[in-house]
């Protein structure tokens, strides 16, 4: 099969490879759609990985087209999207449920091979169905998705809070597509370019509601939209000193503060930021991957994707974070699509690697399409 193999930093090629050969509790997805995450970037081009060779990518869909021993046969055939977290299941999180935070983890795409393949080797507990409706693309985007819904659902978010999302790459985006739907009455959104202030005008963002930090200052244009108050809830989305600074300095006495954005490099808080958090009794709260009911995903579409009241079962199924992203899909609540700016042929993927590594050209989500 065609695959992109991480042979160490800077080496990347599409190369012809094997098959991935499978283990008991493992079925082969012949990969549809896989979109590029921007800590794709880094691993490929500066940082690397933690082991070589390695095929990137986890997010991703595609088809079972082959199942293992000590698999549920009926997936064959199935159109799927990708958890890529693989948990130990033994750990403290693990024994809560908390695969996210998981103390000794594989994942597909940067410790194990991922989904910028032909095929891939994916776990059968991993797998979650994609209703008819669901489009390949929308499946490879389940991952960001999921990662805006559980940093709102962390937050503890209410749907008068005046909220305010500062960086809007994918997550920001979705964040403040997340949120719209949510029934938020004001969301103030924050971006630097051109195609993030288009973007989130489609996703439904009144024009009054966006501050372009390259031409306003921000602080001032948030007292401005909250009557001086601040924020009730305020999403950072960039992970620098100097956001991480302005979201407390934004955020209302008692307010939230939600870190989602990776540090670029080190975060250092001075005595004045400090002492805010303190005298405003702010709540600073990081959230990291999502939730996902390991190894109970249903093989068939049992949850309602209507959201219409079921039995107990069902109920705990919607309340992981993949399961809500899914239900808005299905039911036509989100528009994922609106962020994809490129979509490339696999073999002609790494241009898209090109563009965000060397930012020739403003983008948004980087689709390879199979």
């Amino acid at each position: 099969m065609k695959a992109y193999v991480l042979h160490g930093i800077d080496d990347f090629r599409l190369e012809d490879v094997p098959e991935p050969k499978l283990k008991e509790g493992e079925v082969l997805v012949e990969v549809k759609a896989a979109g590029i995450c921007g800590s794709d970037i880094p691993r490929v081009y500066k940082t690397g990985t933690y082991s070589y060779p390695l095929i990137p990518g986890h997010e991703f869909s595609g088809v079972v087209v082959k199942a293992q021993k000590g698999t549920d046969g009926r997936w064959k055939g199935q159109r799927v999207g990708i958890f890529p977290l693989i948990p130990c299941v033994k750990c403290g999180p693990c024994r809560k449920k908390q695969y996210e935070m998981c103390r000794s983890y594989s994942y597909l795409g940067s410790r194990r091979d991922g989904g910028f393949a032909q095929y891939a080797a994916v776990p059968e507990k991993n797998l979650i169905l994609l209703p008819e409706q669901v489009t390949f693309e929308e499946g490879a985007m389940l991952e960001p998705m999921a990662v805006a819904v559980h940093a709102i659902r962390k937050s503890a978010f209410r749907p008068g809070d005046k909220v305010a999302v500062l960086g809007l790459g994918t997550i920001g985006l979705l964040l403040t597509a997340f949120l719209l739907e949510a029934g938020a009455g004001c969301v103030l959104a924050v971006g630097n370019k051109d195609f993030q202030r288009e973007t989130a005008l489609k996703l439904g963002l009144p024009r009054k509601a966006y501050c372009d930090s390259r031409s306003q200052d921000v602080s001032r244009w948030i007292g401005e939209q909250t009557d001086g108050q601040g924020a009730d809830l305020f999403f950072e989305c960039v992970g620098k000193n100097e956001t991480v600074s302005l979201a407390v300095d934004c955020a209302a006495p008692a307010g939230r503060v939600c870190l989602v954005g990776n540090p670029y490099s080190e975060i250092k808080l001075e005595k004045p930021v400090y002492w805010k958090i303190l005298r405003n009794q702010l709540t600073v709260r990081g959230t990291w991957n999502s939730s996902f009911h390991y190894g109970q995903s249903p093989w068939e579409p049992s949850l309602d994707f209507h959201g219409r009241e079921r039995g107990e079962e069902g109920e705990e199924e919607s309340k992981d974070d993949w399961h809500y992203v899914l239900d808005r899909l299905a039911g036509k609540r989100i528009a994922p699509a609106a962020l994809i700016t490129h979509r490339f042929p696999f073999t002609e993927l790494e241009k898209g690697f090109r563009i965000m590594r060397d930012k020739q050209e403003e983008y948004g989500k980087i689709m390879g399409l199979m």
